[in-house]
């Protein structure tokens, strides 16, 4: 069988964009040096794993038994080879070549007036990209910000309830924690909206505003929920506010 490599850490800053080592050794087609999905890993109970594509198709690996994550639904970059289906097909065999997940979080609730102090306001940017994208229940975002210690963590969260109309209203909360800004750098971050009220028509307008660079800047996303049918949410997904 033929073995699994997984792309360096996403902890590691993407300066350049992406480009990704392997953990192995490296003789692979090219092709499959680069990641071609973003996909949410979703542990199964019988210990077995899918990928969902979006919010309708999933990805069966055929040369995985079990999650690299363990029991843990993440966002993740994956390189995949699919096997022959029938057009328009929901469910997909396929190879996988490469994975690696992204840090994956739930949303927090708005402290108030304690926001700045509890969950910082250091700018940051959102990078236009193809895994800036809102799917699967799912807010993925690639972040751009400045950095000094690469072994300094900075804390980056969504916030939600400062609308009480609109749980889908967000603010993006970015701490730097003392960091000084030498150069900039891009993370991955992915923060799950399952748990969150869900529209009737299983659509939601996602709301979201930052402070930048250049001050405060908004952003909205049209997100399809995921089917209650396939709504698994561990247990073990915590709303940490200070981990990452």
């Amino acid at each position: 069988m033929k073995k699994v490599r997984l792309f360096f850490s996403m902890a590691v800053m993407l300066a350049t964009g992406f480009v990704f080592q392997s953990c192995l050794d490296d003789d692979d087609n090219d092709y499959a040096f680069y990641p071609n999905a973003l996909v949410t890993v979703c542990p199964q109970t019988d210990g077995s794993f899918v990928m969902n594509l979006d919010e309708k198709t999933r990805l069966h690996p055929v040369n995985m038994k079990t999650s690299p994550f363990g029991d843990k639904e993440v966002r993740a970059l994956v390189n995949y080879s699919a096997e022959k289906h029938a057009e328009n097909a929901t469910d997909i065999n396929v190879q996988v070549n490469r994975i690696d997940s992204i840090r994956t979080k739930l949303p927090v609730v708005s402290l108030g007036a304690e926001e700045d102090a509890e969950l910082g306001n250091d700018p940051i940017e959102i990078v236009n990209d193809w895994v800036t994208v809102a799917e699967d229940g799912y807010l993925t975002l690639r972040l751009r910000t400045a950095w000094g210690d690469t072994q300094r963590v900075h804390y980056i969260n969504l916030v939600t309830g400062i609308n009480p109309d609109d749980p889908y209203d967000f603010e993006l909360r970015h701490d730097s924690n003392g960091d000084r800004p030498l150069r900039e750098a891009d993370v991955l971050i992915a923060f799950n909206l399952n748990k969150l009220p869900a529209p009737a028509d299983g659509k939601a307008k996602v709301k979201l505003r930052w402070n930048s660079y250049s001050g405060m800047k908004k952003l909205e996303f049209d997100l399809l929920m995921r089917p209650a049918a396939r709504l698994e949410i561990p247990s073990n997904l915590k709303p940490a506010s200070y981990i990452e």
